[in-house]
């Protein structure tokens, strides 16, 4: 079966090609439409999070995605906006396969934004879906995709997800299936985090470096022999100094973290008037480091520096309120 997106593979249940995690699904799909190559190998991780991101949950995802394919990982997620479409790109970016498995049909692109991203996982990896050509979205399919994210993983991370987001289903069926659950800890003021943070209260291991994931059975040797590749995740408050930031502003750097903080916070905190504050964060968002938010808020840039911002994902594009 061909198209303008290239050729799409039919795979029925049982089929060369087949996936045989899927069987452990007490709903097995009968069929698969498959764009791109064949599935890359297990095992496999899932990375999921909420479509409304912060700053910090992207560059989290991102960096998480990169890691594990660096470590010959393949990462898969449900390419939504927001967690889901950072950890493709990250893998992406470090050269790995990813998959993405979609809550429509397969000549679908939903979001239509991650038109691109999905030409990119398909040339790397594969994007699949139980449904039939020509299906539409629609909020009741996305907790039923979810797991298949699950059964394709051997583990789930959920990176960032409020109560209410779909990523929990995902790690529901994880659970439910046996494989191994963790999650990145979020302040608890925050409600992008709630989710996150009751999932490691009742038992999910919590990630604070890539290498956490070393305690899922069949990814210790491939994480240790990558260590030397992996990145400590970003910590939630002020991140380490930059070389490419200008000595003077090395201070104030500090100071901004991934979660949005007020301009008033930082000038009590570093003693600046309100004009050498305001200069010297014009300075850091020319340079790309720092963003404003409505409302006066100041974030540090996702990747910063010399790293674009990620797509900001909005609300009322998608058929669910929350992703995963």
């Amino acid at each position: 079966m061909s198209g303008g997106l290239g050729t799409i593979r039919h795979l029925l249940r049982g089929a060369p090609g087949w996936p045989g995690e899927l069987e452990h699904l007490d709903m097995t799909p009968s069929e698969l439409w498959v764009l791109g190559g064949p599935l890359p190998p297990p095992p496999r991780v899932a990375v999921v999070g909420s479509r409304v991101a912060t700053q910090g949950g992207l560059e989290i995802a991102r960096r998480l995605g990169a890691d594990l394919a660096a470590a010959g990982i393949p990462v898969v997620s449900g390419m939504a906006l927001g967690i889901d479409g950072a950890a493709h790109a990250g893998a992406l970016e470090a050269g790995g396969p990813t998959v993405a498995v979609l809550g429509c049909g397969i000549d679908v692109c939903y979001p239509s934004a991650h038109r691109h991203l999905r030409d990119r996982i398909a040339a790397a990896g594969a994007v699949l879906t139980e449904d039939p050509p020509g299906t539409l979205p629609a909020p009741w399919r996305f907790p039923r995709r979810n797991r298949i994210i699950a059964a394709l993983a051997a583990a789930v991370v959920v990176v960032e997800a409020s109560d209410r987001s779909g990523a929990l289903s995902t790690a529901r069926h994880a659970a439910d299936l046996g494989r191994e659950v963790l999650a990145i800890p979020g302040s608890v003021l925050s409600d992008r985090s709630a989710g996150t943070n009751r999932l490691i209260r009742d038992g999910a291991t919590p990630v604070l470096e890539s290498a956490d994931l070393a305690c899922v059975p069949g990814l210790e040797d491939a994480l240790e022999r990558s260590a030397p590749k992996l990145l400590a995740l970003p910590t939630m408050g002020a991140p380490a100094r930059s070389p490419s930031v200008p000595g003077d502003l090395a201070a104030l750097y500090a100071r901004v973290g991934h979660h949005p903080v007020h301009p008033d916070r930082l000038a009590a905190g570093l003693g600046l008037s309100p004009a050498g504050l305001a200069a010297g964060l014009a300075r850091l968002e020319l340079a790309g480091m720092v963003h404003t938010l409505p409302g006066g808020l100041v974030a540090r840039e996702a990747g910063a520096p010399g790293r674009g911002r990620p797509p900001r994902p909005t609300a009322g594009q998608n058929p669910q309120d929350e992703g995963g």
